[in-house]
């Protein structure tokens, strides 16, 4: 079972996350990975306006 309930001394927000396998990973890419390669392609378009 991949969800348990979530019993914690102090429950927090990445407790929470922690519960399942994926949720953390899916967690990252979603506030970290994307943002960057939406920055990428950013910077990358306006460099190429430069020219």
């Amino acid at each position: 079972m991949i969800i348990q309930p979530f019993t914690d001394v102090n429950p927090s927000f990445f407790g929470m996350l922690n519960q399942g396998p994926l949720t953390l990973t899916i967690f990252l890419h979603t506030v970290l990975i994307l943002p960057m390669i939406w920055i990428y392609f950013d910077e990358k378009k306006k460099l190429q306006n430069k020219k």
